[in-house]
């Protein structure tokens, strides 16, 4: 049991940071935040309309850590991890250690940003950050000269991630009991069977085991979708109606490999 944990910001890879911006700060005029770099990748955030954050990543100095260049390399564009903020990273490692997670890629080096990581292969399919953060070490760079202007109207609202898993107890295991999320509904929808989970903040999960046969492909886990909430869905470019609800979506081969589903504020 990890304690002070909250779902901070879900992270998306791809070989340019700016070719993400016209979507997620112009489209859905998610709010600059900040970026930064270090060895092996450059990083930014935006922040939209509930506070709820996602992350940009590009390879940086790839010859010094290889692990962003290699990912893309393999899997190409897309999901990459969701971060969880904790208050005592040595307790959330002893937490997940002691529940069967492996823990890669510990590093304490920075007093305002200490962090590890969970296996993917444990942790249903994707990465998952732990990370005990201080404000004094916060980034707060100005934005680009070229970021997209947002298109007019409020801000979208980054509703949910839906992560699709093999096997929703393995779900629950992980984000419900381990990561402490709160468990707001389950049922089943055109997609699949889904478990609701929250935390304090913004931060909504979905869990969903497909309805689809081999939609995994033998995977443990796979992220499926964001859903936004925006004014009006229709007028997002290259965004299609999937249900005469108002649902739309932006498939991932138009959205850097990162599926949309947009619906009516």
């Amino acid at each position: 049991m990890i304690e002070q944990i909250d779902f901070d910001h879900v992270a998306v890879a791809a070989e340019r940071q700016a070719d993400m911006w016209p979507r997620y700060a112009g489209d859905l005029a998610g709010k600059w935040l900040g970026g930064g770099y270090t060895v092996g990748f450059a990083s930014a955030q935006v922040a939209f309309a509930n506070g709820m954050r996602l992350e940009g990543l590009e390879p940086h100095e790839p010859e010094r850590n290889d692990f962003l260049r290699r990912f893309i390399d393999q899997s190409g564009p897309g999901p990459h991890h969701l971060t969880f903020k904790v208050g005592d990273i040595a307790s959330a490692v002893d937490g997940a250690e002691s529940a069967g997670y492996r823990v890669v890629s510990l590093d304490l080096s920075d007093p305002h940003w200490k962090e590890a990581f969970l296996h993917p292969k444990d942790a249903t399919g994707i990465v998952i950050q732990l990370v005990q953060a201080s404000g004094a070490g916060d980034w707060g760079s100005g934005p680009p000269a070229d970021l997209p202007a947002p298109r007019a109207g409020r801000p979208a609202t980054l509703v949910r991630v839906v992560h699709a898993v093999a096997d929703l107890d393995a779900g629950r295991a992980l984000f419900a009991d381990l990561l402490r999320g709160e468990v707001t509904g389950e049922g089943d929808d055109a997609d699949g069977a889904f478990v609701d989970v929250a935390w304090p903040g913004p931060g909504r999960l979905r869990l969903l085991q497909p309805s689809v046969d081999g939609w995994l492909a033998g995977r443990p886990g796979r992220l499926h979708h964001l859903l936004f909430a925006c004014d009006d869905p229709g007028v997002i470019p290259d965004a299609a109606p999937l249900r005469e609800d108002g649902l739309y979506e932006v498939a991932p081969e138009r959205n850097l490999g990162v599926r949309l589903r947009l619906v009516p504020r």
